[in-house]
């Protein structure tokens, strides 16, 4: 699944998912332009991919900002001259709780950054696409974004809506050369799932049919397959990578 010399955006890349995915890309000959809240983390991260002779940019973006995203793919733009690929992928989750004690901010931040933000990436991915001749977007939903989890509508609503646009923007470009896609994840071992289960791995074990947990190099396979010309007749759809929770 060469991606040689395709400039891919990556959104929350400083870790995580997003982290391994932006190695994966580079290893795969990818030119990788990152964009994370925290500065530290994406700029070790493309410290790391020139390291390995890779090709990487940061800019420091927050996907609640139309202007960050708007200037990440910009940033994409002006030093590549193209846009091939994305993925969508900066996301957070607040507490677990009833939506009668959920507190307001919590509704807000949720839906800007894990919804609102994939909806602004995917405008300024899809004009810079269609100037560059076509691409691949993949969307970062969740295993809750084709079922429920109680004590999360926030969360829930908003990776539900993830699925949504993805399908109704894939219909958009369908003939106009542009593939939207979104990947579920189920649970996998990455510093947000141990600050909720506490370093646990095996908390949740037993609401996956495969009995473990996934690791981030499982999802970056799924989106190197839905960013590469293997994919090319594929738009519109959600691949769940969550060890057969979906098919429950």
């Amino acid at each position: 699944m060469s991606l040689e010399n395709k400039v891919i955006v990556v959104t929350g890349g400083g870790s995580g998912m997003g982290r391994d995915a932006c190695l994966a890309l580079a290893r795969a000959g990818a030119r990788v332009v990152l964009g994370n809240r925290n500065a530290q983390a994406g700029a070790d991260v493309v410290e790391e991919i020139v390291a390995a002779g890779g090709k990487a940019l940061f800019r420091v973006t927050d996907v609640s900002r139309p202007a960050d995203c708007e200037a990440l793919v910009a940033l994409a733009m002006e030093r590549y001259g193209r846009v091939d690929g994305a993925f969508n992928n900066a996301g957070l989750q607040r507490e677990f709780n009833d939506v009668h004690e959920t507190p307001d901010a919590d509704f807000s931040d949720v839906i800007d950054i894990n919804l609102k933000g994939v909806l602004y990436m995917m405008k300024y991915e899809a004009a810079a696409m269609l100037r560059s001749g076509g691409g691949s977007i993949v969307n970062n939903a969740s295993i809750f974004g084709l079922k429920a989890m109680p004590k999360t509508a926030y969360y829930v609503a908003a990776k539900h809506g993830i699925v949504g646009a993805t399908r109704a923007a894939a219909l958009d470009y369908a003939t106009r050369g542009i593939r939207i896609n979104a990947i579920c994840p189920g649970p996998i071992k990455t510093p947000s799932f141990d600050r909720v289960t506490g370093g646990d791995e095996h908390m949740y074990d037993d609401g996956v049919p495969m009995h473990r947990i996934g690791r981030p190099h499982e999802v970056s396979a799924a989106l190197l397959w839905l960013l590469s010309a293997q994919s090319s007749y594929v738009t519109g759809t959600t691949l769940s990578v969550d060890g057969g929770m979906s098919a429950e």
